[in-house]
Formats: structure tokens, C-alpha cells, sequence
């Protein structure tokens, strides 16, 4: 597998763009996308864009290889060296916050360790590491360099969130698929997480982070209510059930 990393200043520009209802995406490609996102709790995502896409897998009762595995934080339900391995192939690239080394340094799989504004490229796709931090709130310190990311493929931008609070860096990211935490304690509320998508502005938004370790469906329920009452139709809110299995 083809794996290259760009950081600093020559990732800026594929982080960062020029918000709007809907980036540049063909309306195909933007619903096949979203058509094979499927959710496995938490903060536990299968994305399949031509290669297999998992973020920070946790409690994973089924079997899969994934090419690529993205991981935000250390912390345990985010960063779980044995659900990583279940997922793992010989070919597999985990992306995941420098924070985790000590985790995963001796796990035996290919690891890229990324902060903030670092841009890894895997066979076609790219995945761009942004801030995710709280700002009222002690779990997660901006200093400790925690991440979202950004996965862009087939002409889809997806960001995935990570643990973090409505940022202000969120207004400069151009992404046509949201996934965001909704659950409040750890990381924003629903009301907070309506903000954020307002200032993104994305084609849809997936709620997350509720139903297991903190948060309900009545969060998810609210969030989307929230969101209509802030944009109308111009971003759709789509609310995942759990999925027990691969496809």
C-alpha cells in the first residue's frame, strides 16, 4: 500500500477551504458514499470509499480487515490496541494522534502518528488531521494535541470529529459529510454540535458519541431538531442505527 505524509504548511490547503451548503461533490458519489457509512456505536464508523475506512474502533464483535484505521486520542474507548489489531491486515495503515505511540508501538501493525494539520496520503486518500480539543472542559486539552479527521475520496470530503468541543477552526473546514459528537459531558452537547454544523455547513451530519459509554438516542433526537430549526433543509441529518456485522 502506497503511503506518503505531507505536514506543516504544505497540508494547509487541503484541510482548510471555503465553507458553503455542499462542497463541489457530484450528488452520485456524495450518496454512494453515504449509502456504505455504516455505525458500530460510539464513535465507531465503517466507511467505505473504494478501500475500507474504520475509525477509533472500540467493543468490535465482528471480523473485517480494514485498509485503513483512523485513531483520535488515547483515551480507551477511542484508542483500543486489541479492537486495532482484530481489524488489522498485513497492508493496514493506522493513522492515529502521536499521543498514542505508547499504545500502539509495539502492536505490530504500520502506524503513521499525525497531529494537527498533518496530511497522510494512502493510495488515493487523503486523511487530514485537525484540532479537536475541549474549550470548557479538561478531558480533552488543546495542548495534548488530540485530532479529528479529514477523509477525502472519490471527490468526498468526510470529517470525522473525534472527541471535541464546537471549535472555532470548524468554520474554516469544507466537508460534505459530518460525523459529530452529540452527547455532551465529554465533548459538545446536541445544542453545541447544531452550532458547529451550522458553521460547516456540510451536505449531511451524522450524530455520534451517544448510546454506550455516555449520551442517548434522545440526543441524537434533539440534535436533529436542532438542526432543522437552524438550516432548514440545506443539511440533511441522517441518524444511524446500530450495525451488528460486516455488509
Amino acid at each position: 500500500m502506497l503511503v506518503s505524509v505531507v505536514s506543516g504548511l504544505l497540508c494547509v490547503a487541503a484541510v482548510f477551504g471555503l465553507s458553503g451548503f455542499a462542497s463541489a461533490t457530484g450528488p452520485e458519489a456524495l450518496e454512494e458514499t453515504l449509502g456504505k457509512i455504516r455505525w458500530y456505536g460510539h464513535d465507531t464508523f465503517r466507511i467505505d470509499v473504494g478501500k475500507v475506512i474504520y475509525t477509533d474502533p472500540y467493543q468490535i464483535r465482528h471480523s473485517d480487515v480494514a485498509d485503513v484505521i483512523v485513531v483520535t486520542h488515547e483515551h480507551s474507548d477511542h484508542c483500543s490496541p486489541a479492537d486495532i489489531k482484530k481489524l488489522s491486515g498485513p497492508d493496514t495503515v493506522v493513522v492515529a494522534a502521536k499521543q498514542c505511540e505508547g499504545k500502539l508501538g509495539g502492536l505490530g501493525v504500520q502506524v503513521v502518528y499525525v497531529e494537527p494539520g498533518g496530511t497522510t496520503m494512502i493510495d488515493g486518500i487523503e486523511v487530514s488531521a485537525v484540532p479537536a480539543y475541549n474549550v470548557d472542559k479538561s478531558f480533552h486539552p488543546k495542548e495534548r494535541n488530540g485530532v479529528g479527521f479529514i477523509v477525502a475520496a472519490r471527490g468526498v470530503r468526510i470529517y470525522f470529529a473525534g472527541d471535541t468541543d464546537r471549535i472555532p477552526e470548524m468554520k474554516e473546514f469544507s466537508v460534505d459529510i459530518a460525523l459529530l459528537p452529540v452527547s455532551g459531558t465529554y465533548v459538545m452537547n446536541a445544542t453545541e454540535a447544531a452550532e458547529a454544523t451550522a458553521d460547516m455547513a456540510p451536505a449531511y451530519v451524522i450524530p455520534m458519541h451517544y448510546g454506550s459509554v455516555v449520551g442517548s438516542e434522545a440526543d441524537a433526537g434533539r440534535f436533529e431538531e436542532l438542526v432543522k430549526s437552524k438550516v432548514g433543509d440545506r443539511v440533511k441529518v441522517k441518524i444511524l442505527g446500530i450495525s451488528a456485522g460486516t455488509p
